[in-house]
């Protein structure tokens, strides 16, 4: 079948780090571990299995963040390389273990791509007892290759492939009423879905989210579609993506090239106060900070915007951050919170999981889905998919997919 594959060495990874200051297109050109290739397709790993023929394949944030080398080499213990690519998926189920009862031939579903113990064959670990798959303590061990999900493992394949397959306790059906335009946005929506779950703000909070990409949308959507009554604030980078947010529920847009820190020090009732050297400090700032990026400016800019006793909620994907003052973080005394994919929920005095959740989202129509999944590409053309998902303000994309 036709894949993209990951895998790079020591060497190949000083080598493109080195290079790829002087352009992006090393990280996925001939020199690079991302190569689209003919691999065998992955087999069931027990009765309790099936494959799925890929539909969508969705490009996520930490795709590239892997692909540009921006993740800690310490992530690396966790994926089992090579591997091919892709966690957020659509398919349609072409096999089924003897085991599974449940599901058939031609059902239409999305996996949660997270690979704890069940999946893995082994006793539930604590983490997984409570629900919280996204954190177990054997996504190291067990019957599969190492791999935090799908698209990091070896054993199971990834949605940037033409088939990859999924234990019985990862599937979800996807109901008629929704598409696979609007599934395909599923797992992304999930990941916004459990920081605000985890971390719901007051109804009289000021919320501010920083982020303005597919992420940074779904956590003001999310919030919305949950109830909240927060007065929630963007940090955004172009038009286009304020407009969109204003279109799932933020009462205001900033935009960072303008003197982002005197608006949003206005719209918090905050004070900024010069230091000697360095940037401004904000005296108050929001209740709840929710960053979508997870870069060396907006880790520095959360913790300096967030109130005193309030909480940073880190949705983005930080690596190894610098020039990050965590002088708010005692002065103010607040709370920084990590995040993780997506597990269990408490919602409406019951437990849910979090892929669930958003599925009952999208079928109730809760967010308006239209237009965000902007681009598709066939695999042949993943270096185009690249370039679009680099190139936000150009292209004006949302959520870039390939399509099989």
């Amino acid at each position: 079948m036709r894949a993209i594959e990951f895998n790079v060495t020591a060497f190949t990874y000083l080598t493109l780090k080195a290079l790829g200051v002087f352009s992006k297109k090393i990280f996925y050109g001939p020199l690079s571990g991302v190569k689209l290739k003919e691999v065998p397709e992955p087999v069931l790993p027990g009765h309790d299995w099936v494959k799925i023929k890929t539909t969508y394949g969705c490009i996520c944030g930490s795709d590239t963040n892997m692909i540009y080398l921006h993740d800690s080499p310490s992530a690396s213990p966790f994926s089992s390389m090579p591997f091919v690519i892709g966690h957020e998926n659509v398919g349609v189920i072409s096999e089924v273990g003897p085991a599974v009862k449940d599901f058939a031939v031609g059902d239409r579903v999305v996996a949660d791509p997270v690979l704890p113990c069940e999946p893995r064959g082994l006793p539930l670990c604590p983490s997984c007892a409570r629900g919280d798959f996204s954190v177990c303590e054997n996504l190291t061990k067990g019957d599969l290759k190492p791999g935090i999900s799908a698209g990091f493992c070896q054993t199971t394949g990834g949605s940037w492939g033409e088939y990859f397959v999924a234990h019985r306790s990862q599937l979800f059906r996807i109901p008629d009423s929704v598409t696979d335009e609007e599934a395909a946005l599923i797992d992304s929506l999930a990941s916004a879905l459990h920081p605000v779950m985890r971390h719901f703000p007051g109804d009289d909070d000021h919320v501010l989210v920083i982020g303005s990409g597919i992420m940074g949308l779904f956590t003001i959507a999310c919030l919305r579609a949950m109830g909240s009554k927060a007065h929630i604030t963007l940090l955004a980078r172009h038009k286009f993506q304020g407009e969109l947010a204003e279109r799932m529920g933020a009462n205001q847009i900033v935009f960072g090239r303008d003197d982002y820190y005197k608006a949003l020090a206005d719209i918090c009732g905050g004070e900024l106060i010069k230091p000697i050297l360095g940037k401004r400090i904000v005296v108050g700032g929001f209740e709840t900070v929710y960053d979508c990026v997870g870069s060396d400016t907006t880790l520095d800019d959360a913790l300096r915007f967030t109130a005193p006793s309030g909480k940073m909620v880190l949705v983005g994907l930080a690596s190894v951050p610098k020039g990050v003052d965590l002088t708010p973080i005692w002065l103010k005394e607040i709370s920084v919170a990590g995040v993780c994919y997506y597990s269990t929920e408490e919602y409406q005095g019951k437990r849910i999981r979090t892929y669930q959740l958003a599925m009952d989202i999208i079928a109730g129509k809760k967010i308006d889905f239209g237009g965000l999944l902007t681009h598709t590409f066939p695999l042949e053309d993943y270096r185009t998919a690249l370039e679009v998902v680099s190139g936000k303000k150009r292209h004006q994309a949302v959520k870039v997919a390939f399509r099989f």
